[in-house]
């Protein structure tokens, strides 16, 4: 006798017969029990009685579907598949497979097919995806990763901030950090400065695909298919490069994820609670931290170049616009109506493009061809647009800058506007 399986319902419809056979359980019931009428429980019963607990099991099973395709349809499927769509899953396939051939199949039973002749596999057969280690770079300043944490860095102790951190590749040793409101281009550009200034130049950042990092929108109409903080690097002469997945960039992440243990808990113990002690504060810690987990370099020549000499970095690390100005003289730019004073040199600019330049540290200027054109502005009061579009990793500080202007209810221009993030001053209103 061969081994016969039941599915959970015939074990179940099984129970229910052996109740009813010992006399514990009335025909009416164990109908409410299957869901069956009493004519179809007699026949199971009677089955039952007659063949055993095999006579519950399905005549079915093992037989061909009523609704199965015919086999020459299974055979012009997978011969196309074969021949053309071999590389292509189950749901393009039977895309095509209606719409090119004419040859309607399911889905799932296209799948099944394609499972049978080997062209695809199971979900639960299939391989973890691999992230393969790569070896660090020979030397230091050759990759700098850098990246931004946001944090309750001191706990219930200050206000949710931002860590920006830039990890050689090489060494993974912290070559500069510092805590800042936001992920904004400003912040980036007044680190990646400072970092410049004590380390010169590296080959290389690595970076992920923040738009600060990124132009997102490939087709953009206009502009230069840099951001600001691309643009600033390319006149120092650094490439930027930008990671497809977290895990790529695993040096900077995993740091993140040991600074959010040990730092948080070194200026707990520091009692440090504010964003300016924090920056004093990571001084010392960073030398410590790269004591203990920094690794030699393969090469000790160090790839940081020089800074050019005839580069002024208040220039580079400024944000940079151009704007057409119009008949009147006039030029618009962060909803500031600017207006050159009437001159020899700015009459002649009339329908031209020129330079506005935006300091971080709030200074202003409109520059032509290396020349700063006077101006003044038209209106000095400005309104918060209520539908202005904020990013999600700078939600927090705009939000803060909201509650802070609300309250104080002056009749200073508005610095709502996502590129004046992480500036100093507000000088805006002083010709260059």
């Amino acid at each position: 006798m061969g081994l016969k399986s039941m599915s959970g319902k015939e074990f179940s419809r099984l129970d229910v017969l052996l109740d009813v056979e010992a006399g514990r359980l009335a025909i009416d019931d164990a109908c409410d029990l299957m869901g069956l009428r009493r004519r179809q429980v007699f026949r199971l019963l009677a089955a039952f009685r007659k063949q055993g607990a095999a006579g519950l099991i399905s005549k079915r099973r093992g037989r061909p579907s009523n609704n199965r395709l015919p086999d020459e349809v299974r055979q012009l499927a997978m011969s196309i598949v074969r021949e053309r769509y071999s590389d292509f899953g189950p749901t393009l396939a039977c895309e095509k497979l209606a719409n090119l051939h004419d040859c309607p199949v399911s889905r799932e039973t296209l799948r099944k097919w394609m499972m049978e002749d080997g062209l695809w596999l199971d979900r639960r057969r299939r391989l973890p995806s691999v992230h393969q280690p790569r070896l660090r770079r020979d030397r230091v300043g050759e990759l700098i990763q850098i990246d931004g944490s946001k944090h309750y860095w001191f706990e219930n102790r200050g206000p949710e901030c931002t860590l920006l951190a830039f990890i050689d590749d090489a060494t993974s040793r912290i070559m500069h950090a510092a805590f800042v409101h936001s992920e904004s281009a400003f912040d980036y550009l007044r680190e990646t400065r400072a970092y410049l200034m004590k380390h010169g130049r590296p080959t290389a950042f690595y970076s992920d695909k923040h738009a600060v990092f990124r132009v997102s929108k490939r087709d953009a109409a206009g502009g230069t298919g840099m951001t600001q903080f691309g643009r600033a690097l390319d006149e120092l002469n650094i490439d930027i490069m930008c990671a497809n997945t977290p895990s790529a960039k695993g040096r900077i992440e995993r740091a993140f994820g040991t600074l959010q243990d040990r730092l948080i808990k070194e200026m707990r113990l520091a009692e440090i609670c504010s964003m300016e002690d924090g920056n004093k504060f990571l001084v010392g810690f960073i030398a410590d931290h790269n004591a203990r987990f920094g690794k030699p370099p393969f090469d000790e020549r160090d790839a940081h170049r020089a800074l050019q000499g005839d580069i002024i970095l208040d220039d580079v690390f400024a944000w940079k616009e151009e704007r057409t100005v119009t008949n009147s003289l006039t030029l618009q730019y962060d909803k500031v109506t600017f207006i050159l004073e009437p001159t020899a040199v700015t009459r002649p600019l009339a329908r031209k493009r020129v330079q506005v330049i935006d300091y971080p540290d709030g200074r202003f200027a409109i520059r032509h061809q290396g020349l700063d054109l006077p101006f003044r502005t038209f209106d000095r009061i400005r309104h918060v647009d209520q539908a202005a579009i904020v990013e999600n990793k700078r939600l927090g500080a705009v939000l803060a800058f909201i509650a802070e202007r609300q309250q104080e209810r002056d009749q200073n221009r508005s610095q709502k506007a996502p590129r004046r993030q992480g500036q100093v001053g507000r000088h805006m209103f002083k010709s260059g």
